[in-house]
């Protein structure tokens, strides 16, 4: 059975570029961003762990840990962030894991229980499906899951714009329409009253019985 919104995001002890981590310990009380790779050097990855670099501190502002996986030995991630500083102009600060076991690719069932025990000899291909994004809040549930195919780059601008709507909606008892972006107008949910949305929101606009739309709260 795969892993699905709400559920505990499994717990892992693995070796990373900055030492050994227990994953829930290190995500502490704040959310987390876990990103995978099918295998260092490869092209579409490079751009994205620099890309992620580049907007670590707008993670940061949001209280958001940034980690990466790749199918690889923590030991050739060092030269790897060599040539994503090469490409992108950005030095990779967040930890990036080792998984030549593939046991954590195998834990949040990007690969196959009968995939193997190393990394070693699988090329990209192989590990196709380790393309995942994994938003975790921090009660360690699953937010979100992106998976992306290895020739189409992940867009971490919509990552933030999700994780703002997540970081919201769990203070606020609304839901932000299609498209929406941090300040436009969102929508109150159904668990609120006519009465109490007045008290919450103040005016509100009602568009169909079942839609009514407010602006952002604040704070």
């Amino acid at each position: 059975m795969s892993l699905r919104i709400n559920d505990i995001a499994p717990d892992f002890t693995a070796e990373t570029t900055q030492g050994t981590i227990s994953f829930h310990e290190w995500i502490g009380d704040g959310w987390a961003v876990l990103f995978s790779h099918p295998k260092n050097f490869t092209p579409v990855c490079t751009t994205e762990l620099g890309t992620m670099a580049g907007l670590e501190g707008e993670f940061n502002k949001r209280n958001v840990k940034i980690i990466g996986i790749s199918v690889d030995p923590v030991e050739s991630h060092g030269k790897w962030q060599d040539d994503i500083k090469t490409a992108t102009g950005h030095s990779v600060k967040y930890p990036l894991i080792g998984d030549k076991d593939l046991k954590v690719a195998k834990l949040y069932e990007m690969l196959p229980a009968g995939a193997g025990e190393t990394s070693e000899g699988r090329t990209p291909a192989d590990n196709a499906t380790v393309r995942s994004v994994y938003v975790i809040g921090p009660d360690k549930k699953i937010k979100l899951v992106l998976t992306y195919p290895m020739t189409t780059g992940r867009n971490f601008d919509e990552i933030l714009r999700a994780v703002d709507s997540m970081q919201l909606t769990a203070k606020h008892q609304v839901a932000t329409p299609a498209n929406w972006k941090q300040g436009e107008d969102v929508i109150i949910t159904a668990a609120v009253s006519n009465e109490d949305a007045i008290k919450r929101f103040g005016a509100y606009e009602t568009i169909l019985p079942y839609l009514r739309k407010t602006k952002q709260p604040s704070a």
